[in-house]
């Protein structure tokens, strides 16, 4: 049996990483949009800044998690050609990253300009929570969570 503490285990797994590191941004963004829903519904500052730093949080910890997914996609296929559900997972990966820092974007640009955040960003987060949850639905199915 392996030890649980033993750093080259942890590190080096092949896609451990990723299957650990994406939960950030999920949660995140999740948390913040729910944090602007309140804030828009209650009209606090204090729910607005919750969701704005949450955003920020989510935004860079994509970074790690996309990085991540695409070595254990080097590590896993050696650089296979991607198919089927693996290059969904990968596209709305990406997709998802983009729906992430625009909705970040929307909240800095409002925040820099003093200016009021716009009505259509609530749409805009209501699509970034649903692709993000079709790319982690679709991640179970590749880690055999979902099978």
């Amino acid at each position: 049996m392996a030890n649980p503490f033993d750093l080259k285990t942890i590190l080096l797994a092949k896609h451990a990483q990723h299957v650990v590191l994406i939960h950030f941004p999920i949660a995140l963004f999740i948390s913040a949009v729910a944090f602007d829903f309140m804030s828009q519904r209650t009209n606090r500052g204090g729910l607005a800044d919750t969701a704005y730093y949450n955003l920020l949080a989510s935004a860079f910890s994509t970074i790690p998690a996309l990085a991540t997914g695409l070595l254990a996609w080097q590590f896993q296929l050696d650089g296979q050609r991607l198919k089927g559900i693996l290059l969904l997972h990968l596209t709305l990966a990406c997709a998802s990253t983009v729906m992430i820092w625009l909705v970040w974007w929307v909240h800095f640009r409002a925040r820099r300009r003093a200016q009021a955040l716009p009505r259509y960003r609530l749409a805009l987060e209501c699509l970034g929570v649903a692709v993000i949850a079709l790319t982690g639905h679709l991640g179970g199915f590749l880690s055999g969570v979902n099978v």
